[in-house]
């Protein structure tokens, strides 16, 4: 996966020169969902959500995790031959369903809150009817609760209902399986409406609705399912591929591109069709965007705690992704980084990194594209309590060949995704 260090020059040359601005396309509107932390939510399972990360990218689960863990992984670990979103080679990427069409709409919708800075949700409206979904820039699959669903799965959940919508059409012989994070999962059937996400819609937009759902996601009582906004070769829709609803809204949007706009312990956004300089200071530093495996991936050539600079002998590749927690980096970069903090260790008990919770974190500076050096501020590598005094760290060793920049990345930063020129715009928080 590693850019040759020749390769590495080429693009950084090339990144030199789109720094101004990404032109606008054609569009009419912008629209935004504003992000707001749960104050219920309770703090912290550390090791789930590194677990979960590392089943989300089918990445091998360290045997001290899975200790840790104990008899929830039974339930949680997905067989060998599950279907992932995550693992274009298991995925027909011959065709892709380019029939929806955005319709004129303007507006916006404020969030809801689920489960803090683990899990933020946004209202969108599939046929007039509202359901609270994730955002995910790691997946490409709207699927939500339906009312095909038993009794049972369906209660306290907003449950899609197609016989409701005068816009809905069936997609015979189309049905969905995916697995998420720790082991989650749905499946179903496959349909078309039109989707709402703040004011912009578009009709003919692939619905996935769930017949079947893990338990872990009718437990959460908050989340009625996911919107994905990577790109459709990630899509799990058989025997054919299905468009995200961003690929399809993009051409009605003022520019091409989506905001990501997260804080620790305070209210952030989503902002699609325009960038919002109030956000960040400074000016955006644009990173060319690999997108060719549908995933928004960077180069990484370098990274430096205190005052200590380490150089990369290959560029890391990265997923920048809003649908998973942690940050998971290379093993260098972990054991590097937990050397200037004291007390830190790799703990069995919680199948990662712990450190006391009194320690002082110091900052991580991380290169993105050869453009960008992102600031990692030190207190938001604090995921939370372990347990007693033991606090678990926010960033975590890969055990795969590709590092996972989750939400403790984007609490440094203001991220702009702009699908129309395959760039992500980076920025410190204002």
């Amino acid at each position: 996966m590693s850019f040759f260090f020749m390769r590495f020059i080429l693009i950084l040359l090339w990144a030199s020169s789109i720094l101004a601005a990404p032109p606008l396309s054609l569009g009419k509107r912008s629209f935004k969902i504003d992000r707001v932390r749960n104050p219920n939510f309770k703090r912290y399972d550390g090791p789930k959500e590194l677990l979960k990360t590392y089943q989300k990218y089918r990445m091998p689960i360290p045997q001290d995790l899975l200790n840790s863990l104990d008899d929830q992984l039974e339930d949680d670990v997905p067989s060998d031959d599950a279907h992932s979103e995550t693992n274009p080679q298991t995925l027909d990427l011959t065709h892709v369903n380019t029939t929806a069409r955005p319709v004129a709409a303007i507006g916006s919708v404020p969030a809801t809150p689920a489960n803090g800075g683990i899990e933020y949700i946004s209202p969108i409206k599939i046929g007039g009817q509202t359901v609270n979904v994730a955002f995910d820039s790691g997946s490409a699959d709207l699927w939500v609760f339906s009312t095909q669903l038993p009794t049972i799965s369906k209660i306290g959940h907003q449950a899609y209902d197609p016989s409701l919508s005068r816009t809905f059409k069936p997609m015979p012989g189309a049905n969905f399986s995916i697995l998420y994070g720790d082991g989650t999962g749905a499946s179903g059937n496959v349909g078309t409406d039109t989707v709402d996400v703040g004011g912009a819609a578009v009709a003919g937009q692939a619905v996935q609705m769930a017949t079947a759902v893990s338990d872990a996601f009718v437990t959460d009582t908050h989340v009625s399912g996911l919107l994905g906004l990577a790109f459709s070769q990630l899509n799990t829709v058989k025997p054919v591929r299905q468009r995200t609803f961003f690929e399809n809204v993009m051409p009605a949007l003022a520019q091409p591109l989506f905001t990501v706009d997260l804080r620790r312990n305070t209210t952030g956004a989503y902002e699609f069709g325009r960038i919002d300089g109030s956000k960040f200071v400074g000016r955006l530093a644009w990173v060319p965007a690999d997108t060719k495996r549908g995933f928004w991936q960077v180069s990484s050539t370098g990274f430096s705690v205190g005052s200590t600079t380490t150089m990369l002998a290959g560029a890391a590749q990265a997923i920048v992704d809003t649908g998973t927690t942690l940050m998971l980096v290379s093993k260098e970069l972990s054991d590097r980084y937990y050397s200037h903090v004291v007390g830190a260790k790799r703990n069995p008990a919680a199948g990662g990194i712990t450190f006391p919770c009194n320690a002082t974190l110091p900052d991580l500076l991380v290169d993105v594209g050869g453009v960008y050096t992102a600031k990692v501020r030190g207190p938001d590598i604090n995921f939370g309590t372990f347990q007693g005094n033991e606090c678990f760290g926010g960033i975590q060793s890969t055990t795969s060949h590709f590092e996972i920049w989750g939400d403790i990345f984007f609490r440094s930063q203001f991220v702009v995704f702009d699908g129309g020129n395959h760039l992500l715009g980076m920025a410190s928080h204002a």
